[in-house]
């Protein structure tokens, strides 16, 4: 079946967080605070087969020079078919004209990132204040 984009803001629930959990990101364990982030997110892209969620992506801007990608995930049964590519094609594509876009990526995902146009940047590190570790 192919593969349809979309960046509907009517996305069940329940398919969001099986994506996530799919992907073990943690975001899953706060399901409605997931979804109102998802929805109040700038641009939200979601990629589909048939009715089924098979991946998804998000933008935070102010709307004007910054951009920062926080979150893109295909599920594990569909990745390597492009469609991860797609999903930040799509975004960058809406911010094409922006001064910066960011992005954190961890050793497994630098080299997809890569392929997409972004790169290290510099000696910056990324920090952050995570609620989900023990203090």
């Amino acid at each position: 079946m192919e593969i349809s984009y979309s960046e509907t803001r009517e996305i069940d629930e329940k398919q969001i967080v099986a994506l996530y959990l799919a992907n073990k990101w943690t975001a899953a364990d706060k399901p409605k605070q997931l979804k109102k982030a998802l929805l109040n997110s700038h641009t939200l892209v979601s990629a589909w087969e048939g009715e089924k969620l098979v991946g998804i992506g998000n933008a935070i801007s102010d709307g004007y020079l910054v951009v920062y990608y926080p979150h893109l995930l295909v599920h594990p049964d569909y990745q390597n078919r492009g469609i991860g590519q797609n999903i930040i094609a799509n975004l960058k594509k809406k911010y094409i004209h922006f001064h910066m876009h960011m992005l954190t990526a961890d050793g497994n995902s630098v080299g997809f990132y890569e392929k997409s146009g972004f790169r290290l940047a510099g000696d910056t590190r990324a920090m952050w204040i995570y609620q989900g570790e023990d203090h």
